[in-house]
């Protein structure tokens, strides 16, 4: 064991209120979320929708989001495991949200929403493509806190050793690992800056949700070289995989969008209510 390693000796609780334990990865998850509607209000204000509707968007896509991710998370793992013991499938504080299924069902209920309340649908997933990587970042706090996202054994001067004996997270406390939560959190607050500095140079609403979307799922191939879930095929993972399906069905659907958003007849008024456009901008 190489002496120049990080070591955690964090406990995954953080403090308990009787039988009720807090979590550092449930803290981190809200405080994501408080972090991402920050950064997303104002842009959406600019869009057109105001906080009480971005509110009444927002609640049932949080809950679908919740729900997807963790629905993903036990199907693509030891589903039968969850079968036999179904009330773990609510156990979320033990760790375990697949985002894809997070994005999947969250989009699917925004959907509905704006179908509902008739608002632009790729232009709340505008809104969303802000929300995301800031949440996302700060959850990733809570993931490298658990040990719950791990690579590799690594002798690398960054590896990281979790020493509480309390974290059932991780497979050896006497074993250092390759950060793969931190190369997560690095690489979802790059997304927030990109998306942040690009989010008004396009005309076709949508546009910064796919950029997001295909970034996001590029990065997700790549690191997940560095992280030490199982092979499905071909040498690949199953957020690989899925990362490619992804690119693979969102690059055209886009196109086709962009195309039939440019042959759309008449003015928009108002780019929440009908996908408007900005001034300055293009694609």
């Amino acid at each position: 064991m190489p002496v120049a390693v990080i070591r955690i000796g964090l406990d995954p609780v953080l403090f308990h209120l009787g039988p009720l334990s807090v979590h550092w990865y449930g803290l981190a998850y809200v405080a994501g979320i408080v972090a991402g509607l920050q950064a997303a209000f104002p842009f959406a204000a600019r869009l057109g929708i105001n906080r009480d509707t971005a509110y009444q968007i927002f609640w049932p896509v949080l809950i679908g989001s919740l729900v997807g991710g963790r629905l993903y998370y036990v199907v693509q793992s030891d589903a039968g495991r969850y079968l036999r013991h179904p009330a773990d499938i609510l156990a979320t504080w033990e760790g375990g949200m697949a985002f894809y299924g997070a994005v999947f069902l969250g989009a699917a209920t925004a959907f509905v929403v704006c179908l509902i309340k008739r608002i632009s649908f790729p232009v709340v997933l505008d809104v969303a493509a802000v929300f995301i990587p800031v949440a996302q970042t700060f959850g990733r706090v809570g993931n490298l806190i658990n040990g719950d996202i791990l690579g590799y054994p690594s002798t690398l001067p960054w590896a990281t050793q979790y020493t509480n004996p309390n974290n059932t997270f991780v497979p050896s406390h006497t074993i250092a690992y390759d950060p793969a939560a931190a190369y997560e959190l690095l690489f979802s607050a790059l997304l927030f800056v990109v998306v942040w500095k690009l989010r008004d140079r396009f005309r076709v609403p949508g546009t910064p949700f796919t950029l997001w979307l295909v970034l996001y799922s590029a990065g997700q191939f790549f690191l997940f070289f560095l992280r030490a879930n199982s092979v499905v095929w071909l040498g690949l993972k199953q957020a690989q995989l899925t990362a490619i399906v992804v690119v693979a069905l969102a690059v055209p659907v886009w196109f086709a969008w962009r195309n039939w958003y440019r042959r759309a007849d008449g003015n928009r008024t108002s780019p929440a209510v009908a996908g408007g456009t900005q001034s300055g901008a293009s694609a």
